[in-house]
């Protein structure tokens, strides 16, 4: 892998609008947060019609920076698919993306103990297995060239690999009802991988879940992005960032007991005592950014300066614009960037749908 030195260049909204004026293909997202796997497709010279969120606060900060986006609010079992056509006047739909809830499937989180109980998902008490499947209902209905859909990688490993089913998992047969099994029904040619953040410019290993779908008709063989040659450091990321008195004053951790163990750790240590507080190595990417890194006294991934991230360094840890508007508390602006989709993850999957499928779909 070479190792030659590439300066780390900071994004802004200016190149992502540039981009997305190309309008080489268009995307309605699901599941759309605060909006990174839209700023993906934006980069790739994608034209986003129309986003579907139900948490009001991550649709405040998408309305910040994208105003003139049509935005569905309700949940998306009341969402149909005619009214996405009616409304958008559109025939043939390049993209559906989704990012259907994960905490279910995480490796964090609790997984066979929580599947079909109801609990809270941001604002609203109710079960999030089914979402998937909701989200499959509006492929069908739309039918797609292609569909995105992003996911935790512990949806392959362990139980919930029955969830997801597939021939690769020597899951066909008894299991019908799984996720790959529906996808593969509705008439498409269904591929998943995971892929590493960190080898697609993002200065963060965090290892997703992607799958895409590539409808029957389309008779053209989809391959993931190549990896890039170069991984960027927390420390080359950072490299220009300044902050105010104030913005460290808000990630200050000393008043909380995670604070003296954190104390004790060595970069890239962690801890025996809270599992979940890790202090980075600042030579290295950064561990993955969950939602709950805003809470202030939680374990959580932390600075190699034994505090919490900054909103700033959070952003590029994500790869989101320098001038991303986040609105709300630290926590909340936080938790939208713990639930995004890397942008430029998306971007290298987005352009590779681009070049491999939907244009020379166009071209015949």
């Amino acid at each position: 892998m070479d190792t030659t030195k590439i300066k780390y260049n900071p994004l802004y909204l200016e190149e992502v609008k540039r981009e997305s004026n190309k309008k080489l293909f268009k995307v309605v997202s699901t599941f759309a947060g605060g909006g990174g796997s839209s700023l993906g497709y934006r980069l790739a010279g994608g034209e986003v019609l129309a986003i579907n969120e139900f948490v009001e606060s991550a649709r405040d900060t998408y309305r910040a920076n994208w105003p003139d986006t049509k935005i569905y609010p309700s949940d998306i079992r009341e969402l149909k698919g005619d009214t996405i056509i009616r409304d958008l006047n559109i025939k043939d739909l390049d993209i559906l993306d989704g990012s259907p809830p994960c905490a279910s499937f995480s490796l964090s989180g609790n997984r066979e103990k929580d599947w079909g109980k109801e609990k809270k998902y941001s604002d609203k008490v109710q079960t999030t297995d089914d979402l998937f499947f909701e989200y499959a209902r509006l492929i069908e209905e739309l039918r797609p060239k292609v569909f995105i859909a992003e996911n935790v990688k512990g949806l392959l490993i362990g139980s919930a690999k029955y969830f997801f089913g597939s021939s690769q998992l020597g899951l066909f047969g008894e299991h019908n009802e799984t996720i790959y099994h529906t996808l593969t029904n509705l008439g498409y040619k269904v591929y998943y991988k995971v892929l590493n953040s960190k080898y697609y410019g993002v200065p963060q290993s965090r290892e997703r879940l992607i799958i895409v779908g590539v409808r029957k008709d389309i008779d053209i063989t989809f391959k993931y992005p190549k990896a890039n040659d170069y991984i960027y450091s927390l420390k080359e990321a950072f490299e220009s960032i300044e902050h105010t008195k104030e913005e460290l004053e808000e990630v200050n951790i000393d008043r909380f007991a995670i604070y003296k163990e954190a104390i004790k750790l060595k970069e890239g240590e962690q801890s025996e005592k809270y599992f979940n507080l890790i202090k980075v190595d600042s030579n290295k990417p950064s561990g993955t950014l969950t939602q709950t890194a805003g809470s202030i006294g939680a374990a959580s991934i932390i600075h190699w300066n034994n505090r919490k991230f900054t909103v700033k360094e959070a952003k590029r840890i994500m790869s989101f614009p320098e001038d991303y508007i986040l609105t709300g508390s630290y926590r909340e602006k936080i938790e939208r960037l713990g639930r995004a989709v890397p942008p430029l993850l998306m971007r290298a999957v987005a352009k590779q749908v681009y070049n491999l499928i939907l244009s020379k779909w166009e071209n015949k």
